[in-house]
């Protein structure tokens, strides 16, 4: 991930104009994003919370962990969260040639199909990549990021990563891996709440 605090700089933003950094809204509307699952360790957790506090999220799903974890993929689908395409082994776009990072994100559409989201692994993608993608999918970053993944960050700075800088249309990326597990269980449950209680709803609606 490029290095830079939860608050993703606005110049980054303006030199990729063409991917999604933040959804255009009026309303008080945030969208909650997870990456690099399904997990077994965490996605269930996920899907649970979410499906207490009726919260809707979009799922950035590798191939390979749905091809360990059908069941949940298909959970995922069922309680009718968005799913997107976050490659199939999670290849580092700045380091992996550009044909081969391809085949590896239509490897993932294979198994996923229905989609039209991307985002790219690390968040690190070259412009002649993007002008090959976008022909077949709108590419989503975020603009604020927990850093819930980061052993040096605790959880209650994973939570104030969010509710700090979230405003109207912010997509929050969250990860649903292993390395994000004991953050995240302390953190999610609190951002939704605090989120809530500001009036916030969530979308998965692109």
């Amino acid at each position: 991930v490029m290095f830079f605090g939860a608050k993703t700089p606005k110049i980054f933003q303006a030199i990729f104009p063409s991917l999604v950094w933040k959804n255009a809204t009026t309303e008080k509307k945030v969208w909650l994003t997870f990456d690099d699952g399904p997990t077994a360790e965490v996605t269930p957790f996920v899907l649970d919370t979410l499906k207490k506090n009726n919260v809707k999220a979009t799922f950035f799903c590798l191939g390979k962990q749905i091809e360990k974890h059908p069941e949940i993929f298909q959970r995922i689908k069922a309680e009718r969260h968005d799913i997107g395409n976050h490659s199939f082994s999670h290849p580092n776009g700045f380091t992996t040639c550009t044909k081969k990072y391809l085949k590896d994100i239509g490897r993932c559409q294979n198994i996923i199909s229905e989609t039209k989201l991307f985002r790219p692994p690390f968040g690190n993608i070259y412009p002649w990549q993007i002008s090959k993608l976008k022909k077949d999918f709108k590419i989503i970053m975020w603009d604020v990021i927990a850093w819930d993944f980061d052993k040096n960050t605790s959880k209650e700075k994973c939570f104030l990563n969010v509710v700090n800088n979230v405003e109207k249309g912010s997509i929050i990326l969250l990860h649903d891996n292993k390395k994000a597990q004991g953050n995240l269980q302390y953190a999610l449950p609190k951002i939704i709440e605090t989120l809530k209680e500001r009036a916030f709803t969530f979308s998965a609606t692109w």
